[in-house]
């Protein structure tokens, strides 16, 4: 089941748009694969190769997906156990920046990745397909559990595509 474009403030769309299929737990489980495909592909060394000046680099857009995969995972907690208080917006850049992911093996977050994506889908495996539909506000716009799931894998879609055609090439 997809989530209608009611669901979710317009600027997801280009990530859910990414996603092909209709369950949402299997294509999370798919996605770790192919994730963990690519970012083994990667030697150690290149770990901290960004493509142009001011791009992050491989440990970085690693580190980032982590960072948005652990928040919109607990916005859909929040919201599939009915938190009826907003949930606050991030600043992408800055996280990356404080989380210094340059200074860590590549290995080390292509792990801790597989095992947070695995973490999460146990997670969403374990909710009722009642609380879908419940609805909350993140970053101040409207969300539901089901699109909050669908972003996550749109997003790192998104991401995946970024480093096979920027960093891989």
């Amino acid at each position: 089941m997809r989530p209608a474009k009611t669901d979710y403030a317009e600027y997801y769309q280009r990530y859910i748009d990414l996603i092909e299929g209709e369950d949402i737990i299997n294509i999370l489980s798919s996605l770790n694969k192919e994730t963990s495909d690519v970012l083994n592909s990667f030697p150690q060394s290149k770990g901290n190769f960004a493509y142009a000046p001011g791009k992050w680099s491989v440990k970085e857009v690693v580190g980032h997906m982590m960072d948005t995969d652990r928040i919109f995972a607990y916005r859909a907690l929040a919201i599939a156990r009915g938190e009826k208080q907003p949930l606050p917006s991030f600043d992408q850049d800055e996280y990356v920046k404080n989380g210094k992911f340059n200074l860590r093996e590549l290995s080390d977050l292509t792990y801790e990745y597989r095992l947070l994506r695995e973490s999460n889908i146990l997670l969403f495996k374990g909710f009722d397909q009642s609380v879908y539909s419940n609805r909350g506000v993140a970053a101040g716009n409207e969300v539901t559990v089901l699109a909050l799931m669908w972003m996550i894998a749109g997003h790192q879609k998104h991401h995946l595509n970024i480093l096979r055609e920027k960093y891989l090439k």
